[in-house]
């Protein structure tokens, strides 16, 4: 008995042997590919873990810096441009450092969505757009993260609470439309036409 009798079994078997090996690369490839999805997560994960509070306490240092500045009454305009510049330098740094951590992070995000919006409905325009909408919210919620984070400054009063609106009456409830009347029975028809 030979293997291939004829050349259709032998095409066939030269494509079973290709497909096995695609698959086998791609399946190689893919794990590959998941490794790298893995480092890239785990290195955007120790950059928002390490760099987000030292930007968040630079940006507090610096306001408190400016406050003890302020109070005590600049003696020379040379030290007013030296606190300046330094203030400058500082808050460009941080938004050196918080740029690239907000697109990194708006990128996984993205990713991250954008991958399961496919696996959830198959479609490459629905999983596109989940994408970069998620990346989107996420740049916004760790800018407004940055940006608003910081101690309140010791000379600020604390703001009056807003009050409770007035309760409002119930509203009537709807009413009940009128009965509908029971049609009258179908006349009975005339002998002659039985």
């Amino acid at each position: 008995m030979t293997v291939a009798s004829t050349a259709g079994d032998a095409a066939y078997w030269a494509l079973a042997i290709f497909l096995v090996l695609l698959g086998v690369g791609s399946l190689i490839a893919l794990v590959k590919l998941g490794q790298l999805f893995d480092r890239v997560s785990s290195l955007i994960r120790g950059t928002e873990r390490d760099a987000l509070p030292v930007v968040v306490k630079t940006g507090g240092t610096v306001d408190r810096v400016n406050y003890q500045l302020d109070k005590l009454d600049t003696v020379t305009d040379s030290a007013v441009s030296m606190a300046d510049s330094a203030d400058t330098a500082v808050r460009a740094v941080s938004s050196v450092i918080t740029t690239p951590v907000e697109k990194v992070s708006g990128l996984a995000s993205g990713i991250a969505h954008g991958l399961s919006s496919f696996k959830k409905t198959r479609s490459p325009a629905e999983a596109m757009d989940a994408a970069k909408d998620a990346a989107r919210r996420r740049q916004e919620d760790l800018a407004q993260d940055l940006h608003g984070a910081g101690p309140t400054p010791p000379t600020s009063e604390r703001p009056t609470p807003t009050p409770p609106p007035p309760p409002e009456p119930k509203p009537d409830p709807w009413p009940k439309p009128p009965p509908t009347p029971k049609p009258d029975p179908a006349p009975i028809p005339p002998d002659e036409l039985r």
